[in-house]
């Protein structure tokens, strides 16, 4: 009986290293994904006009990450001349989407705006709104999305910094 407890156990504690590889190996999928499709969608997509809204950034995909789409506010000259707003991609995690905005004047990120974050439930809120603060300082601390995630918000943190990647790419910066 005792045996068949360990292995019970064994088999329990491998299937449960397996799932975190696998989704591991997702985030890594989904992230090469979002920076490979923003890289290809964003060069010469810069457009004059209004800064974008929270549901204009963005469209579905079947890689679960939707293309990155930027618009700034002095024309086609503001990826250039690194100012204006860029929405970073859509990102879609197991609790819900994650998509971030960026401000950029004369090549600095001077805001980070989450326009979506995990909404799933209730304490996918909580993490959410816990853990997007702390990552808007630490990025315009770093100027950059190489920043550590925030521990407990993993799954937000890593959709976050996925999207900022891709509204930094689309600010040329």
């Amino acid at each position: 009986m005792k045996a068949r407890g360990a292995v019970s156990a064994a088999l329990a504690s491998a299937g449960i290293l397996l799932a975190g590889w696998q989704a591991g190996a997702q985030v890594a999928e989904i992230r090469r994904s979002v920076v490979a499709t923003s890289a290809g969608t964003n060069a010469g997509t810069t457009s004059g006009g209004a800064t974008s809204g929270p549901g204009s950034a963005s469209s579905g995909s079947s890689d679960s990450a939707a293309a990155a789409e930027s618009s700034g506010s002095s024309g086609a000259g503001a990826a250039a001349a690194g100012g204006g707003t860029y929405a970073g991609a859509a990102v879609q995690t197991r609790f819900g989407t994650v998509q971030v905005q960026i401000t950029v004047k004369s090549g600095v990120i001077t805001d980070v705006t989450a326009l979506h974050l995990t909404d799933d439930d209730r304490k996918s809120v909580q993490i959410s709104n816990r853990a997007a603060p702390l990552l808007r300082s630490e990025v315009l601390a770093a100027q950059s999305a190489n920043v550590q995630t925030i521990s407990g918000a993993t799954v937000t943190s890593d959709g976050y910094l996925t999207s900022l990647q891709a509204a930094i790419d689309a600010a040329n910066l």
